[in-house]
């Protein structure tokens, strides 16, 4: 008798492969961090993807020391809005809404995305406060999309970034700095950090078994189909488990890549754009970063970067990197 034994196809890691419920991604734990105060989450766009030749950092690499051609991603950065702060207090149930305090001075463009208070009395809010009893402060912010040309949505993405570093009332007083202000990437990270992304990946739509999955195709004698998969189970459970490949959603997830160097940011964004702009973004005109490797989504994709969650082993250095590609890139 042959060996029955035959290794599962695909990865359950990330089941069910649902649609993602918004395009603005969500981070569900943040680190904690030693030093000064800071805000460990900063949004950008994607612009696309180009080579750099860097001095390789990585100490047990064949190549270290060497310089080495690598792939980059390129994140256009305009400066954020900080309308308000969150706080937040350590239940047994986990972290539960102590309150919020919005800034008197809040960008119209918010208007396209939720109600905003008509002159809301910030320091009846802060007194509604009982600053001894909070353990956490989230900065409430949103992007600025009216300042990409690239982007055809000018709606702002709202989204809560953690403020870390420090006590907490360091974090209250840094918050409170931050209100009604803009901010901008410099506040977030500088060049030789490591960080991780998150966005939401490219969707594919309703695709079948053999391409969500990668099923081997059935012999050429199987009667009814070809592209399907050979049984969906047993008869006992009288129903099919989660385990058999079936068709349905295939991307538009949210995905998070880990340990991503920032190698270069930059102001001006003439300097990275490639001959005829990026493939389907066109030229970058605000900040940008430079980061190391390939990241989750399509350009023009809402990517959220923040403080790394797995620093073992890892060492921030500045990079060494010596030319950035701005060939074109429309394959002419």
């Amino acid at each position: 008798m042959p060996d029955t034994h035959h290794p599962r196809r695909g990865s359950m890691g990330y089941s069910p492969r649902k649609r993602a419920k918004s395009i603005t991604p969500k981070v569900r734990s943040w680190p904690d961090i030693d030093g000064d105060t800071k805000v460990q989450g900063f949004p950008g766009y994607k612009a696309g993807m180009t080579h750099a030749f860097v001095v390789d950092y990585r100490p047990h690499s064949t190549t270290s020391g060497q310089e080495v051609r690598v792939p980059v991603t390129v994140v256009e950065i305009p400066p954020i809005s900080v309308c308000g702060l969150r706080f937040y207090e350590e239940t047994h149930q986990g972290l539960q809404t102590m309150g919020e305090v919005w800034s008197s001075r809040v960008d119209e463009e918010l208007q396209r995305r939720l109600p905003i208070p008509k002159n809301p009395d910030t320091d009846e809010m802060w007194e509604r406060i009982e600053r001894d009893m909070a353990d956490e402060i989230r900065a409430i912010t949103h992007t600025n999309p009216k300042l990409v040309t690239s982007i055809p949505n000018k709606s702002p993405n709202v989204m809560e970034l953690r403020i870390g570093g420090g006590t907490i009332q360091e974090r209250i007083e840094k918050g409170e700095e931050l209100m009604g202000e803009d901010l901008d990437y410099d506040e977030f990270g500088r060049e030789g950090d490591m960080i991780d992304v998150s966005a939401v990946t490219k969707g594919h739509g309703f695709q079948g078994h053999v391409k969500r999955w990668g099923v081997k195709l059935l012999r050429h004698k199987n009667s009814k189909s070809i592209r399907n998969v050979g049984t969906t189970g047993v008869f006992v459970p009288g129903y099919t488990r989660p385990t058999v490949p079936q068709a349905g959603q295939m991307g538009f997830h949210q995905r998070t890549e880990y340990n991503k160097r920032i190698l270069k940011i930059g102001e001006d964004g003439e300097d990275i754009t490639p001959e005829g702009g990026f493939v389907n973004y066109g030229e970058v005109n605000n900040p940008y970063v430079v980061l190391h490797g390939s990241i989750p989504g399509p350009s023009k994709r809402l990517a959220l970067m923040r403080d790394p969650v797995r620093t073992k082993g890892v060492e921030v250095e500045e990079p060494n990197l010596t030319y950035v590609s701005t060939e074109s890139k429309q394959g002419a």
